[in-house]
């Protein structure tokens, strides 16, 4: 099958599916895509369309936004395009079966992990979280379950120590572009092979839930750079100094011991060290309510803070 002959629906939401949009559509002919409608957003709480929305119609792609994808008028919408191929990648929805039969070759899911681990919605920000030190890209032959079917392809990169979601998303989102091309090409040859999960092996990345942004600072210091780095940029980690709530955006452990956790242990001229329970944390850029993201440095400045001051509240330590 020629390259441009082969007919794409492509179903994404965030930014993270964009750059697998952008370079199927370049190798590819992508005949419609489909995302999330649009919601409020901000302050204003005004309706905002999806990353992907803004992507395709900058490609003069037909988009598809549908409240629910079960529907007989969407499915037969969908299956009147003719699709060599269905391609998601962080869509946000459970395919039906109705719409995984759809393609004339293979449904295939663009995921942020090495399955079977980290199946579910927060792959990159869990394995950050979890200590991880490396990850990578799964494209897998879609079936009913979550992140369960069959794998066509893999490829791990490091993660670094000071690699943050963000970082970390967008060198996976480039990794997802270049692999669902190498997939889809083999496909189209008939040179691949599909590996079953195991699932004994599996594990489930849960949803980010904004009360786990709390730092704890009993915790082992690496624990909580691991947090940091995993809500990094949402929703950030945080605690509170004299009432008021201070993200920390980045920092590093240190092997300075002191009590109590959560005690300011040294005010360097650009990092502040907290006592944690293990170690301490040297916070480098951090933002307190009401105020803009600053390095720590710039912080002190305008708002010092003397050895022995206590980040949080006793509930968190």
């Amino acid at each position: 099958m020629m390259e441009k002959q082969t007919k794409i629906v492509f179903m994404g939401t965030p930014d993270f599916a964009v750059a697998a949009l952008e370079a199927l559509n370049e190798m590819f002919t992508v005949v419609a895509v489909v995302t999330q409608p649009d919601r409020p957003a901000g302050r204003g709480q005004k309706l905002t369309p999806p990353p992907v929305k803004i992507a395709a119609q900058k490609m003069q792609l037909p988009v598809l936004q549908p409240q629910k994808i079960n529907t007989q008028e969407f499915i037969a919408k969908l299956a009147a395009l003719g699709p060599d191929y269905i391609v998601t990648a962080a869509f946000g929805r459970l395919l039906p079966p109705e719409i995984l039969q759809i393609p004339h070759l293979a449904p295939l899911n663009i995921h942020a992990s090495l399955l079977p681990a980290y199946r579910g919605a927060a792959p990159i920000q869990r394995a950050i979280m979890n200590g991880e030190k490396e990850t990578g890209i799964t494209i897998m032959l879609m079936d009913e379950g979550m992140d369960t079917g069959d794998i066509i392809l893999q490829e791990a990169i490091p993660i670094g120590d000071f690699d943050t979601a963000g970082t970390l998303h967008d060198k996976l989102a480039e990794l997802g572009a270049k692999l669902i091309i190498r997939a889809i090409k083999a496909i189209n040859k008939g040179n691949f092979t599909r590996k079953k999960q195991v699932d004994s092996l599996a594990t489930y990345a849960a949803p980010v839930q904004k009360k786990e942004a709390k730092i704890c600072w009993n915790r082992d210091a690496v624990m909580i750079h691991n947090l940091v780095r995993s809500l990094n940029p949402w929703p950030g980690a945080y605690t509170e100094l004299n009432g008021r709530r201070l993200k920390i955006w980045e920092g590093m452990p240190t092997a300075d011991q002191g009590a109590p956790c959560g005690s300011v242990l040294a005010v360097e001229k650009d990092a502040i060290v907290v006592a944690a329970g293990k170690g301490a944390y040297r916070i480098t850029k951090l933002q307190l309510q009401g105020k803009r993201a600053m390095d720590t440095g710039d912080f002190l400045r305008g708002y010092p803070i003397k050895t022995g001051t206590i980040l949080g509240n006793p509930a968190d330590i």
